[in-house]
């Protein structure tokens, strides 16, 4: 490759929509380009590495045994009516007509068609277990499309599904598929956790989330001292035992003028109606929270959330328990529907299926029978202390929603939690039957009778999986590549106005292109040193040789883009020594 004839314009500032470094400096360094909101055309350099995080993928999965295969993009809406997604994905699905009217999608996930192509070609237990796989093109219609190839509306995803004849098969394809994970990230050299997760729209018995911590993820996940990993939508609360209430005084109403906030009401509540055993806090207070669940068949359920005043409801969290239905803002006009709330003072009488509003009301799991609650009384300016779970009010249910805090306790017990970020790099699904028997695909088993083939799904968001290589590898100067997933093995850069550089520096980079080196050759004429230089340390090959002036003196000079050591080395071993820091 010459940088005279590539087709590349490095950029020296950030695009003004970039807010995180990978997306800078695929950007700046001419890996790829923007073409539309959350959609991103890949040039040469970043195709080069896109296909060498492509073959580690590929490479894994086959040395696995799976066998790989390639779907259609574009597929029509059958398949995905009788799973019932073509309603559940609501506007995540980019649907779109022919010219005779028939509806299409652009594919987000293909279980569909790897489960119907299963069936069109096999049906006997002899068959199984299978597992089959494709690197293809996704689209989902994100909301909001944000850190370049991190999160955009096309990307590229290794997705790969087993077929079993029983759930113990099941669990021995989910565990190859996990090791194979392993593999393919350790190789790509990311750190990463594995966490348990939720299943969402996906369904099924189990999942678990590869990510890569870092402080610009958008997952949140939390761990225990003692090996407890989960995402933060997978944290279930360990639920207190009932508590005795017999001597718990009756609830009573009191006024409670200018309190709009926890704070102001615990203060207000310690002033002028203390607990005599304790201070009344923030956790004795219950919140009661509304929104609007928007089902996927665009009919719109208002919902109450009851939780401890010292905690926020976490609306990922909430939002995943209560999949596929989607969360809006409980509006003024929800408001006017519903005379019975008070707004400001919402409490339990006003709430739950029976109640006059009809309202829906789901409970924290730590509001057991006994826990005593300052509330809203449904007047305003008033509270009601002395509420008892269980004696007083009930609710409809219970959800996880309360956000989930450092030095909460772990479910299992293994130690308190703490929370970090990460970058969701894989999910693994063990789906069960749910899209074989909306589909029927079955089996014969070896008694002749047929069974329903249980299933397992597994992703690797592959164009994902790049740019967050490209987050944990950089510095102030540009990107620094891991070896063997940059765009050439060494940037051979030739500096200066005399001849002999530029014909030393093609003879250099034809000896290592035949010795199987893959080479970057800048032989621009008439840009300068500190350009090159500049573009050398920005596009993040890790290995650089320049010919430059020392060249009257017989030596080169060669670079470790990774760890800034230079040395000179003679002309007459310069090949010798790029070939040995290649192969290492």
């Amino acid at each position: 490759m010459r940088m005279s004839t590539l087709f590349l314009r490095t950029l020296r500032e950030d695009p003004a929509e970039a807010e995180v470094a990978s997306h800078k400096l695929l950007v700046r360094a001419g890996y790829v380009r923007r073409a539309a909101p959350g959609i991103y055309t890949w040039l040469p350099l970043g195709l080069k590495v896109l296909r060498r995080v492509e073959a580690v993928v590929r490479e894994e999965m086959d040395a696995a045994g799976f066998q790989e295969v390639h779907f259609p993009a574009l597929l029509p809406r059958e398949p995905y009516e009788a799973t019932n997604r073509w309603t559940e994905y609501g506007d995540g699905m980019f649907r779109l007509k022919d010219r005779k009217g028939a509806d299409y999608l652009l594919a987000p996930t293909h279980e569909e068609m790897f489960t119907l192509l299963v069936k069109d070609l096999y049906s006997s237990y002899k068959d199984l277990p299978l597992a089959i796989y494709q690197i293809q093109t996704k689209y989902r219609d994100e909301a909001r499309p944000r850190a370049g190839v991190l999160r955009g509306r096309e990307f590229v995803m290794k997705d790969s599904y087993s077929f079993d004849v029983d759930d113990a098969g099941l669990e021995l394809s989910y565990e190859k598929h996990r090791e194979a994970y392993v593999r393919v990230f350790t190789r790509l050299g990311l750190d990463f956790v594995i966490v348990s997760a939720v299943s969402g729209a996906m369904g099924g018995s189990r999942s678990e989330e590869f990510l890569h911590p870092t402080a610009i993820g958008e997952d949140t996940f939390v761990r225990s001292p003692g090996g407890y990993a989960a995402n933060v939508e997978a944290v279930t609360t360990p639920v207190p035992p009932a508590l005795p209430h017999d001597d718990a005084p009756a609830a009573h109403v009191e006024d409670t003028p200018d309190t709009p906030t926890i704070e102001t009401l615990v203060a207000a509540a310690n002033a002028s109606h203390p607990r005599p055993d304790r201070p009344w806090t923030a956790a004795d207070t219950l919140k009661n929270v509304l929104v609007v669940l928007r089902h996927p068949d665009g009919t719109r359920e208002p919902l109450a959330v009851g939780v401890p005043g010292d905690r926020e409801v976490d609306l990922k969290r909430l939002e995943a328990s209560l999949a596929p239905a989607e969360l809006e803002a409980f509006g003024e006009a929800d408001f006017a529907a519903h005379p019975a709330l008070v707004k400001g003072y919402i409490g339990p009488g006003a709430l739950g299926a029976e109640s006059a509003s009809g309202i829906r009301y789901l409970l924290d799991p730590r509001v057991v029978e006994g826990t005593r609650w300052i509330t809203g009384a449904d007047q305003p300016g008033k509270h009601v202390f002395d509420l008892v779970a269980g004696r007083d009010f009930t609710g409809d249910g219970f959800v996880e929603a309360a956000e989930v805090r450092a030095g909460d306790p772990a479910p299992d017990g293994s130690g308190p939690l703490e929370l970090a970020r990460g970058i969701e790099i894989g999910h693994i699904f063990a789906l069960g039957r749910r899209y074989a028997e909306a589909l029927d695909l079955k089996v014969l088993d070896e008694n002749g009778k047929q069974v329903v083939v249980t299933m397992g799904s597994y992703g690797i968001g592959v164009t994902r999986a790049l740019a967050a290589i490209a987050e944990g590898n950089h510095d102030d100067k540009g990107l620094v590549w891991p070896r063997g997933l940059a765009p050439a093995d060494v940037h051979v850069v030739a500096t200066g106005k005399d001849a002999e550089v530029f014909t030393t520096a093609e003879r250099i980079a034809s000896q290592l292109q035949a010795d199987g080196v893959e080479v970057l050759l800048d032989d621009r004429p008439k840009v300068s040193p500190g350009v090159k230089f500049k573009d050398a340390e920005l596009i993040g090959v890790p290995t650089i040789l320049v010919v430059g002036k020392g060249l009257a003196e017989g030596v080169v000079e060669l670079r470790d883009r990774r760890t800034g050591e230079a040395r000179q080395v003679h002309l007459a071993e310069a090949v010798r020594a790029v070939t040995d820091a290649v192969r290492g």
